[in-house]
Parts: C-alpha cells; sequence; structure tokens
C-alpha cells in the first residue's frame, strides 16, 4: 500500500461499511483540531506549570524531562491539554506519525503541532480508531491533505472525511483492547522506570540542591587532564563526587568489557533483510517502537561494531547539552542485533544484568551529570569515551542489586510486550482488510 488514491479505492472496492472520521469524533468536526499559535511562558516548577509535549515527545517511551509550560499559557488557550485515549497525530514537518495518548499524558500540555483526534466512545473504541490510523491504509488518507512547500502541514477538515472502515464488533474489541494494554504497559513501565532511579538516588544520598551551586574550587592538579570550566563547575562535580563516594564505588572500566564508540564511516544502505539490517540513530533509540529507517549492508567496514546486544547500555555521545547527549537508554528486545548509530556510546558489560544496574545509576541525576560532564567541545559537544570509562560508580552487589535489576527488567519486559501488542492489534486490522480484498 504506498498512497492514498490506493487505499481509498481498496475501500470502496471491498465493499466495507465506513464511516467519515468526523461522524466518529466527539462533536463531529469539533472533535478533530489543533490548538492554535501560542505564546510560550516556561517554568521550572509543576506547581505552576503542566508538563508540556512536543510533537516529538508523544512519540517518546519516557516522558520525565518534559519542559513545563506556565499555567498562565494554559488559562489562555485550554485547547492544550490532551486527555488519555485520544488519537495524537504530528501535522507539521513530518507528519502522519501517530500517538495513542496512555494515562500518564492524561492532563499534560501538547503543542499546537499535533492534532487531537477525540473518538466519540459511544460511536467507536478509542483503541480501534487509533489502530486505523496508525494502519498502512489509514496513514496515507491521513497524509494526503499536506499543504506547504517547504514546511509541510495538514488541518483538521483536511482529514475529516477520512474513510474509517467498521467492522465485527468482536475484532474492534480485540483491537482496542490490545491497543488499552499497550498503553497500560508503557505507564507502568515508566513508574517502575522512576522507582528503580529514586532508589539509585536515595542510597546515593543525592539532594537535587546540589545541582545550583555557583562556585566550586578546584586543586590545580585536577586541572592537568580537563581546564574548562563546565567539567570543574559545582553541579558536575557534586554527581561525580556523589558516585565516587560510595563504599562500594569502583572504576567502570574495571566492571564492564568495553565503553567505546563505534567507527564512523559511509552507511551503505540497502533494501533487503538478507543483506542488511534495522539501523538506528540515536534519537530513533528513545520511541516507543525503534525500527530504524532504513537497513544498512553487513558488508560495511567494522559492522560488527555496530551491532548492539542486550548486555549494552548506550549513551548519546553529541547533542546540546540539555538535550539526549548523555541521557542512558537500554535496547529492547526488538532491537538486539540491529545496528546503531556511531553517535551512541556503548558500555559493553558483561551481562544484561549488569547494564541494567548501570542504566539506572546513570539515568539517577548524579549519574547523568556525571556522564556530561565528560563531553567536550562548545559547539556540538561529545562525550569522552576514555573519561567516562574512568568514572568511579556505585558498584552495589547484595539485595540492593537483586530490586533495581527487577525493576529495569519489569520496565524492559513490560516496554517490549506493548510493541508486540500494538504491532498485532495493527496487523489484525490489515489482515483483515486484506482477506475481504482477496476474497
Amino acid at each position: 500500500m504506498s498512497g492514498a488514491v490506493e487505499a481509498r479505492k481498496l475501500l470502496e472496492d471491498i465493499s466495507m461499511p465506513t464511516e467519515p472520521l468526523k461522524e466518529i469524533t466527539e462533536n463531529g468536526l469539533a472533535g478533530i483540531y489543533h490548538a492554535g499559535r501560542i505564546k510560550r511562558l516556561w517554568v521550572d516548577s509543576p506547581k505552576h506549570g503542566y508538563p508540556f509535549l512536543s510533537s516529538t515527545d508523544i512519540l517518546q517511551a519516557d516522558l520525565s524531562e518534559l519542559r513545563n509550560i506556565s499555567k498562565i499559557s494554559v488559562d489562555e488557550n485550554p485547547q492544550l491539554i490532551i486527555q488519555k485515549d485520544w488519537t495524537l497525530i504530528t501535522r507539521s514537518g513530518s507528519i502522519g506519525k501517530t500517538a495513542y495518548a496512555r494515562a500518564e499524558m492524561n492532563g499534560m500540555a501538547c503543542t499546537e503541532d499535533v492534532l487531537r483526534v477525540v473518538p466519540d466512545d459511544q460511536k467507536v473504541l478509542p483503541g480501534y480508531l487509533y489502530t486505523y490510523l496508525s494502519s498502512k491504509f489509514g496513514m496515507p488518507l491521513v497524509t494526503s491533505g499536506t499543504y506547504g512547500a517547504i514546511i509541510q502541514h495538514i488541518e483538521p477538515h483536511h482529514i475529516a472525511d477520512i474513510p474509517v472502515p467498521r467492522i465485527t464488533s468482536e475484532i474492534e474489541t480485540k483491537i482496542h483492547n490490545l491497543i488499552q494494554s499497550a498503553a497500560d504497559l508503557r505507564s507502568e513501565a515508566n513508574r517502575k522506570r522512576q522507582e528503580a532511579i529514586n532508589k539509585v538516588e536515595q542510597e546515593l544520598n543525592w539532594n537535587s540542591k546540589e545541582l545550583y551551586g555557583l562556585s566550586n574550587i578546584v586543586d590545580s592538579n585536577q586541572l592537568i587532564r580537563r581546564f574548562d570550566g563546565f567539567y570543574h563547575s559545582h553541579s558536575i562535580a557534586s554527581a561525580r563526587n556523589t558516585l565516587a563516594s560510595h563504599p562500594d564505588s569502583i572504576l567502570l572500566e574495571k566492571v564492564v568489557k568495553e565503553v567505546f564508540e563505534p567507527n564512523r564511516g559511509a552507511r551503505i544502505k540497502v533494501k533487503d533483510l538478507d543483506y542488511g539490517v534495522p539501523f538506528l540513530s540515536s534519537s530513533e533509540v528513545f520511541r516507543l517502537d525503534p525500527t530504524g529507517e532504513y537497513l544498512v549492508s553487513k558488508n560495511m567496514p567494522h559492522f560488527e561494531r555496530l551491532l548492539i546486544y542486550e548486555n549494552d547500555l548506550l549513551l548519546p555521545r553529541s547533542g546540546q547539552v540539555g538535550g539526549i547527549i548523555g541521557r542512558a537508554v537500554l535496547p529492547l528486545a526488538t532491537n538486539y542485533g540491529h545496528a546503531a548509530t556511531e553517535h551512541l556510546v556503548r558500555i559493553r558489560c558483561s551481562s544484561r544484568e549488569d547494564a541494567w544496574l548501570l542504566w539506572a545509576i546513570f539515568a539517577s541525576q548524579p549519574g547523568y551529570y556525571a556522564a556530561i560532564g565528560t563531553a567536550y567541545g562548545t559547539s556540538i559537544p561529545s562525550l569522552d569515551c576514555e573519561l567516562l570509562s574512568q568514572l568511579q560508580i556505585p558498584w552495589i552487589q547484595g539485595e540492593f542489586r537483586e530490586e533495581i535489576v527487577e525493576l529495569v527488567s519489569q520496565k524492559i519486559t513490560k516496554l517490549t510486550e506493548a510493541i508486540h501488542k500494538e504491532r498485532t492489534a495493527i496487523q489484525m486490522l490489515e489482515n483483515h482488510i486484506e482477506s475481504l480484498e482477496a476474497a
């Protein structure tokens, strides 16, 4: 299925009952909208604002690092707020990417660059509607109304008349339940994520107020390797010292196999899985379902160094501080054996359990600040693998390790299961439509 014309014709040819999208959204066309242009006022504290989702954020598995938009902005434009079970569609730039608003997103603010599709739950199940709009039949119809030569957009009226096929109540319910279960699993995974991080920070007696010191005193012998102020700033030094001061701290290089970034070079793209593997970018690994935008050849130079495994911890090595640089992420089971960009530092561990423990350490505030403290360069900072390997990290064993490993294991399992459930829902819908075409 390549485009909107083919999708629309197929639905007509199989004589499947359909309804225009606007007929199954809340209050008709009013149930398909975006917030309109807004004046964004940012605040530091959630007490004075709402977590704000960008068009990239709605596709992310982890929503813990969102900025907060002022309550004043939301009071001026209440349409910024989204609710769970809505379908969200990117409408500017990269158009037509969909997300299902899960429970943890309920009541968050969302950019005007995302369309809200609010289902009328008396007419259609939310998970079924999301699945269709995400399928190879619905997505081309969504993007067919695109306008704009440089920055493309879609508006609510462009998708209002999209035909939504109606199948048996039994199948629609099965599809909805799979999507709802996937959403619940992702929210639960993030609760496990935060629980693991909280345990690490409590064990380290970390106080986030350490990030706000204005000055720091440095011995001259500490300036031999790094002379830049950022490396020796109060927040970075406090984070490093917090990790190093734990009684079980040890050099990272002593407990892992290797800390490295793969060789750089031209990427040889292929179209057949027999000759290549999916290639993940440093932003793709943070998504709900990282799949890669293309395949790279197995015959690339140093191909084996690009592959990622269950015993890897990944750290984006470059970018602006405050962005994804240094944000610890674990590959999911659906990505083991795939290739990933050289812009992801690999901390290759002896076991997946070691990687899971290290993830919780580097995902904590002191772990994150210690990692980005190794960055060098002013325009586009990059992590220093040698300095990373020389960080002192709390290699805690026994009951604490078991608790952390169990929490992270549950997080990974739930995220992976959610991927399988959502893929199953989409495949179920597509298979049903194609079976009618074949008949």
